[in-house]
């Protein structure tokens, strides 16, 4: 797999160093900001909180809610960054001080059908079995609302190997599946039933760290 911030031969410079994978992704990133940044995270996701860490950024988070529903008109591209961006207008409205305000979407495509999250267990099954054995599209956005609005959109290709209905049965045991996009976490136990990731590894995850590097390092020229 390729990860944003790919380095050939890193899996050497790794085991000399000591350094995790994303550590160094994070540092790779980081150093394309130059100073410290305070912001805030309008999202709960504690999954955006860990990428968000590794750009050593300042932040707080608030609580915002956005209605999600897909009308099968909009194209995943405009729908997953009308989300972020919604989400950063409402951190914006409630946010107690002036700083940048950042929201972020993900969402798993499939046939140019956005999946969002699992309603129930069989919701759940039915996704992975729809994943199974092909190759979806996940769309990535970060917003960024300072003295403008800003956003940007990072799509990822997935692969599932087949799976059987025994496997996904026991995955939907899990309470994993639950909140996430197409029902799976790439960072969970469901990284086994992946074979092959072409695009950005923390897109997938929840925040594509390279764009929403490239957005902060904007705010600070």
């Amino acid at each position: 797999m390729r990860h944003e911030g790919w380095i050939p031969g890193r899996g050497c410079y790794a085991a000399a160093t000591g350094m995790t994978e994303e550590t160094q992704i994070g540092a790779v990133l980081f150093s394309r900001i130059s100073i410290v940044i305070e912001i805030y995270l309008a999202s709960k996701s504690p999954r955006r909180r860990q990428l968000l860490d590794q750009l050593r950024v300042k932040y707080e988070v608030l609580d915002v809610e956005v209605a999600e529903h897909w009308d099968g008109k909009e194209t995943p591209s405009d729908y997953v960054m009308r989300l972020a961006l919604e989400k950063a207008r409402a951190g914006k409205k409630v946010a107690p001080r002036p700083l940048p305000v950042l929201g972020a979407d993900t969402e798993v495509v499939l046939d140019d059908c956005v999946l969002g999250k699992p309603a129930d267990r069989n919701d759940a099954m039915r996704m992975l079995m729809s994943l199974s054995g092909r190759t979806h599209l996940v769309y990535s956005a970060v917003a960024l609302i300072h003295e403008r609005e800003e956003a940007r959109v990072n799509v990822s290709h997935v692969t599932f190997r087949p799976l059987t209905g025994e496997e996904c049965a026991r995955y939907c045991n899990l309470d994993e599946p639950y909140d996430k996009a197409g029902a799976y976490a790439v960072q969970g136990g469901a990284a086994a039933f992946i074979t092959g990731l072409e695009g950005s590894y923390s897109g997938v995850m929840g925040l594509p760290l390279d764009e929403t590097a490239e957005l902060l390092q904007a705010i600070i020229r």
